[in-house]
């Protein structure tokens, strides 16, 4: 069987840390690929206009599998500052390039498994009966829809007239009719049933697949009747065909209360783009924080495997580094499962488990330490010394 070609994307910040410290311990784990660099990010907008390079697509197009580092992300008009100067003015707009995979692959699945590590001292705890202090174990896997909703970009401030003469036909919409068109912003929430129906059927699956009992349905359809409403009367669809499989119905609100209530009764969440947004980055951080965020992005064809953490730039150029891999290397784990490498994503996140299970070497995250050049003065490990402890335990 020939070796698979990854295509590697560090991009921004703690990006160009992380991954090389993932791919040392894909190598160690026996796991033998071709990686190709491909350029994605900041340097990319500043030079050429575009932080996603038609050469990065072309790449992903022929190899279908990429490992993403992290990018710098910023607003419309700070962006626009820093472009070159003989680019400015020349009508270029900065667009996400993690959302511009999304859209261009259809990468409309966003898994994002949020699992405790026993021994992680930054795992959540309650208290319980008596005064005891209790440590659920929480293993919840959040399917976001990842092309749609409130992150699909229909958008306008100041909408054309033709846009605002559409608005009217609705009701609900007369109130502002009064409004100059300068001061009104307008962002669509959109859903269709194909997308719907793919998210909540491949959860679904991946629930009998794992041995999930539940499959819950984070959306808010009391108030966001249509497109919530399209989401929930989906789930209850489909699960007629998993009878053994249970379907629960949260709105997003309650379950940011719940989450830390209750988060060993979950199994399986499914949401929109903003909500699974919101949700996951909330369990995210009852299982260690962003050190811990691993995710994919699964279309038909093409597959990006990236941690949920932003750039950092701040810790970029420290020597020796100091940020946490367990989030990059468990999103190669991911990266491992989805090419049926899975006897070598088990052995990671095994060593993973016993590196954390002993508390010898712990990033400064854990330690529960302000991130800075005295950390390791302080005992926090450098990124190195967290990836070669990990690969010791291989």
């Amino acid at each position: 069987m020939s070796k698979p070609t990854i295509v590697s994307m560090p991009g921004d910040g703690i990006g160009k840390v992380v991954l090389p410290a993932a791919i040392k311990i894909l190598e160690k784990a026996g796991f033998e690929a071709d990686y190709v660099h491909a350029d994605i990010g900041w340097e990319f907008w500043e030079k050429e206009g575009n932080p996603l390079p038609d050469r990065t697509i072309d790449l992903l197009e022929k190899h279908k599998v990429g490992l993403f580092g992290a990018i710098t992300s910023k607003p419309k008009t700070e962006a626009a500052k820093e472009l070159s100067p003989e680019l400015q003015g020349k009508g270029f707009e900065y667009f996400s390039p993690i959302v511009g995979m999304r859209q261009r692959f259809q990468l409309d699945l966003c898994i994002r498994p949020c699992r405790s590590f026993k021994g992680n001292p930054l795992n959540f705890i309650r208290r319980g009966k008596g005064d005891s202090i209790e440590e659920p174990e929480v293993d919840v896997v959040i399917f976001r829809q990842n092309t749609e909703g409130l992150y699909a970009g229909v958008e306008w401030t100041d909408p054309p007239p033709h846009i605002r003469e559409a608005l009217n036909t609705h009701p609900k919409f007369k109130r502002f009719n009064d409004v100059p068109g300068a001061g009104l912003a307008i962002s669509t929430r959109i859903f269709t049933q194909a997308a719907c129906d793919r998210i909540v059927g491949e959860a679904f699956k991946y629930a009998k697949k794992f041995g999930y009992k539940s499959v819950t349905i984070c959306e808010k359809p009391n108030v966001i009747r249509e497109t919530s409403g399209m989401m929930l009367e989906t789930g209850r669809r489909i699960q007629r065909d998993y009878p053994d499989i249970q379907l629960w119905n949260t709105n997003i609100d309650a379950q940011m209360m719940w989450l830390t209530k209750n988060p060993e009764d979950y199994g399986i969440i499914v949401a929109g783009n903003m909500f699974g947004d919101i949700v996951s980055d909330g369990f995210a951080g009852l299982v260690g924080g962003l050190g811990f965020a691993c995710s994919a992005n699964i279309g038909k064809e093409v597959a990006v495997f990236e941690p949920t953490h932003g750039s950092a730039p701040k810790y970029e150029k420290l020597n020796p580094s100091i940020v946490n891999p367990v989030a990059m290397v468990l999103s190669a784990c991911m990266m491992l499962d989805h090419l049926n490498e899975t006897e070598k994503s088990k052995a990671i996140r095994d060593a993973i488990g016993k590196t954390i299970a002993e508390g010898k070497v712990q990033a400064y995250d854990m330690m529960k330490l302000t991130g800075g050049p005295d950390v390791i003065s302080q005992g926090a490990a450098t990124t190195e010394a967290l990836a070669n402890a990990i690969i010791e335990k291989l």
